[in-house]
């Protein structure tokens, strides 16, 4: 009779042997899996950790053996190209790769987002396969690849319409705006081609003193840009703007301006580095609604703009800054120059810092108004006040510690301390 009651104890005790060995010998596989860090400014985690469960995923980048940086720019198709650069570390060293992956402007986000875990999963395979948790991954063929020859109808042309109407109530204020836009791009390696009209109205109805008062303000714009290639550094281009707008003083603005481009790097190195210097000379040709501060109701003029922007991401952080500086050739004193940028730099391990600013000297509105605002144009916003300057930014200090390892995806309640997110 007691060997009988031992007996249902032993065999406990050898499945609780065997289930420790598997779970030893699983927690060996988890440790030699691979440690990556993912850089990417829109990458939906908790999806990448559910599809991709055999590596580990480490905060800091001084602990990964895999660093992944993602690097988006837009077709001309009005997709994205999503550049994909792998860059082994500690034993991987030396190990790099680029995928790139393409989305069409009709994918869904969700299809966007699985494309984009896809080609992760592919450049991961030439580090996993010198892992020992290569086991726990198969690759499989979905169908036969066919071979197939495109015809585009469209000539490479895009097109894009949009319509957004908004209302707002209250019982002494009333807004309704109306936005309306068209756009028409061709992108080849050889040529950019942009094409955009934007309309807005607003109507604002409110209460005041008893009395009801309807104000409206307009605005419709048209934007073109024309863009050859000369090469791997140079390009030339043509940069038209027409504009009608109350809250401007444009009866009709027309700025021409022919423009040169030379980017320090190859155009081709644009998702790791960029420096473009761009000079133009144009003409800009006013008619305005009422008479300026400066007594003109019409003038043309001739303008200059030079402009620099550096881009540059890096494992370290990431830079993005442009200057900008303008003047009327008749008045080298009525001019302006605006700075605006950000940057991303990992000091040490968890601690981040990033800067984003706009500071934008302004000494070149000539359409201002002459005669006195009202209160309601002030108010309201409905007409362009005058400024020397303005500026604007933000500061961001990040600090994370604790387990570098975390595979766990939980998405209840949110993510994160908002409930929705």
């Amino acid at each position: 009779m007691r060997k009988l009651l031992l007996l249902p104890l032993f065999l406990l005790f050898i499945f609780s042997i065997q289930a420790q060995e598997q779970e030893e010998q699983s927690d060996s596989l988890r440790k030699n899996a691979v440690k990556i860090f993912i850089d990417c400014e829109y990458c939906d985690m908790n999806h990448i950790r559910r599809e991709i469960p055999y590596v580990n995923y480490v905060r800091d980048i001084k602990e990964a053996q895999l660093y992944i940086r993602e690097k988006r720019q837009q077709t001309g198709s009005g997709g994205s190209e999503y550049s994909f650069f792998f860059t082994g570390q500690e034993e991987f060293e030396g190990l790099t790769d680029t995928l790139i992956y393409t989305s069409r402007p009709d994918d869904t986000r969700d299809f966007t987002r699985d494309g984009r875990c896809d080609m992760m999963k592919m450049g991961l395979m030439r580090y996993v396969a010198r892992t020992p948790i290569f086991k726990e991954v198969s690759i499989r063929h979905m169908g036969e690849a066919e071979e197939e020859e495109v015809s585009d109808r469209w000539n490479n042309w895009v097109f894009e319409m949009e319509t957004r109407p908004r209302f707002e109530s209250e019982e002494s204020l009333k807004e309704f705006s109306f936005w309306n836009s068209f756009n028409a791009n061709k992108i080849t390696p050889e040529w950019k081609i942009e094409i955009g009209v934007d309309q807005r109205l607003t109507r604002t109805k409110y209460i005041y003193d008893n009395e009801t008062n309807i104000s409206d303000k307009t605005q419709i714009q048209f934007e073109n840009l024309i863009v050859k290639s000369l090469g791997e550094h140079w390009s030339v281009g043509t940069k038209i703007e027409l504009l009608t707008s109350t809250f401007n003083n444009a009866k009709f603005n027309a700025d021409i301006f022919p423009t040169i481009e030379y980017n320090l790097f190859p155009y081709s190195e644009s998702t790791h580095r960029q420096l473009r210097f761009a000079y133009g000379i144009g003409v800009s040709l006013n008619q305005y609604n009422d008479t300026t501060i400066y007594g003109k109701i019409a003038e043309n003029l001739g303008q200059q703009q030079l402009q620099i922007a550096y881009q540059v991401q890096e494992k370290w952080g990431s830079i993005n800054v442009s200057l900008e500086g303008s003047n009327y050739l008749h008045d080298f004193s009525k001019n302006r120059l605006e700075l605006e940028g950000s940057i991303s730099i990992r000091i040490i391990k968890g601690l981040s810092f990033s800067v984003r600013g706009r500071v934008a000297q302004i000494h070149d509105q000539l359409s201002l108004v002459g005669e006195e605002l009202s209160e309601a144009d002030i108010l309201l916003q409905l007409t362009e006040m005058a400024s020397s300057f303005n500026v604007d930014g933000s500061l961001g200090l990040t600090y994370t510690f604790g387990s570098i390892f975390n595979n766990v995806v939980n998405p209840r309640f949110g993510n994160g301390r908002r409930y929705y997110r």
